[in-house]
């Protein structure tokens, strides 16, 4: 990974903990162009914070605060946010505390006050990449699961469903929990437009289909079409559209057969929601799945 975080648009969340508001706000400052960064005065705080705003690349933690050591803070945020990168400040010898928490996996580095921010920086840096990895390889590992649960869920539903309409809602059933969308659709095609039948699943806007420029534009491209986040869509039709029916993301997947689109697969949340790479990827081997299960039908 390169020094510079601020090479992506959504910036990396960053979580500073120190009970020394100068110190905060140092940190604050020299983070604050490659990171989001998110401020505590105390462990009790930070905690409070993760539970608002969620996982965080990176924690970066003074060691003597009142109530609570750094070391006890970081300890407490493993369970729910294994991958994220935990570095701890201190300017005193807590070296039974801080090597009980390295060997415990708690503390990624450890640095000495006062510290320099170059070599701060550097750390960080390596903490974020190591973050990343440690994302990738998560989704990797998410990706191969649900993939071949997906194409055995898709075999059983060719084999229990004896119309391609009545095994549509099971179709948008099983899209929806695999990718974790509040709601999923799926419609068949008849030519350029969408035909009659249609299965759904969860919380679901049907109007959308019909509606949102987004599912035209998929299949007439045969591809993937997505609008990650509702409030910053320009288009003032498709935002009330969107704040109606309360879509906060919505993707729309064309199922192509032989080179024809033969369904398309509506996908929303009700808030934003990122397609990442590996989203987009799996979509993409969903919807030959789906092909395969009507085309058995």
């Amino acid at each position: 990974m390169a020094a510079a975080r601020s090479r992506n648009t959504n910036k990396a969340k960053m979580l500073v903990v120190d009970d020394e508001p100068d110190n905060l706000d140092l940190l604050y400052r020299t983070f604050r162009r490659d990171f989001n960064v998110l401020r505590a005065e105390s462990g009790h705080q930070a905690l409070e914070v993760l539970a608002e705003h969620g996982e965080v690349a990176v924690i970066i933690s003074d060691q003597r605060m009142p109530e609570m050591k750094g070391t006890e803070f970081l300890s407490k945020t493993v369970p729910e946010f294994p991958d994220t990168v935990r570095i701890i400040l201190t300017g005193f010898t807590d070296v039974e505390d801080l090597v009980d928490a390295i060997n415990a996996g708690q503390v990624y580095r450890y640095i000495t006050k006062p510290w320099n921010p170059d070599e701060l920086k550097l750390v960080v840096d390596q903490a974020a990449s190591t973050y990343d990895l440690l994302k990738q390889r998560g989704e990797a590992i998410d990706l191969l699961q649900n993939q071949h649960w997906l194409v055995m869920e898709m075999a059983n539903i060719a084999q229990s469903q004896e119309t391609v309409v009545t095994a549509l809602p099971a179709i948008a059933a099983a899209l929806q929990k695999v990718t974790a969308a509040d709601g999923a659709a799926v419609h068949l095609v008849e030519g350029d437009t969408l035909g009659d039948d249609m299965g759904t699943a969860g919380a679901i806007a049907p109007i959308l289909l019909k509606q949102d420029p987004l599912i035209a534009e998929a299949i007439t491209a045969q591809q993937l079409k997505f609008m990650p986040n509702a409030a910053k869509v320009s288009d003032s039709t498709s935002k009330e559209l969107y704040e109606t029916h309360q879509v906060g993301a919505h993707g729309g997947v064309p199922v192509l057969f032989r080179g024809a689109v033969v369904a398309v697969i509506s996908l929303q949340w009700q808030s934003p929601h990122e397609f990442t790479k590996t989203l987009q990827d799996f979509l993409g081997m969903a919807s030959h799945q789906v092909a395969l299960t009507l085309a058995c039908l």
